[in-house]
């Protein structure tokens, strides 16, 4: 069919146009794409971060000495008594929750939640769990309120001993120092402080 030199041209216009249409609606969709994946990458960079101030808790040995502050007094009708046998519902350490506990110690006190940065240098820890009252230095004989500052004087991470501490949160309640066997490599920990009673079940 005879197709005359201006409905050619019309034509090649009308095909020029759609293709870069097409090529719009393609570059819009790599944009977008770019974009998905640039919000996906923050939010597992952020999900990286908050995971690794989480990680501070590892950083903890596990194991103790069995030593405890002077003046902690062994709770007198322990929920738990020593040497029996619950498990752990806390995780304060990789391979605590879940594990079944020995009791080693158990003492009346009062449990802290604090935030504080280590005098190794590094970022500030926040809402560590536990210290108990026993623990700060100088101790007036009243619990501390939230927004408190005090001085650590235990060493359960490194770079704890001797910080300066803002108290979260206060439990008067009885903590327990526990033997366990960790639930992700099978290790034996022994003497961990501090475990609270809430955060423990009957076996």
């Amino acid at each position: 069919m005879y197709m005359n030199k201006k409905n050619y041209i019309v034509i090649l216009l009308a095909a020029a146009m759609l293709g870069l249409s097409a090529c719009g609606n393609s570059a819009a969709d790599n944009a977008s794409g770019s974009s998905t994946a640039n919000t996906n990458q923050s939010s597992q960079q952020g999900e990286t971060n908050q995971s690794g101030m989480k990680m501070d808790h590892s950083e903890m040995d596990p194991s103790g000495s069995g030593e405890v502050p002077e003046g902690l007094k062994e709770a007198q009708n322990p929920r738990f008594p020593v040497g029996s046998q619950a498990v752990v519902h806390a995780d304060h350490m990789p391979g605590m929750n879940g594990a079944e506990a020995t009791i080693v110690g158990a003492y009346d006190t009062i449990a802290y939640t604090i935030s504080y940065t280590p005098t190794t240098g590094g970022e500030r820890v926040t809402d560590h769990k536990w210290i108990i009252h026993e623990e700060i230095e100088n101790a007036q004989p009243e619990a501390y309120k939230q927004g408190a500052e005090v001085t650590i004087t235990t060493d359960h991470m490194e770079g704890m001993k001797g910080a300066a501490a803002t108290i979260e949160s206060a439990e008067p309640t009885t903590v327990y120092m526990v033997d366990y066997i960790s639930t992700t490599d099978g290790q034996k920990v022994t003497n961990h402080q501090w475990v609270t009673e809430s955060e423990l079940s009957a076996k």
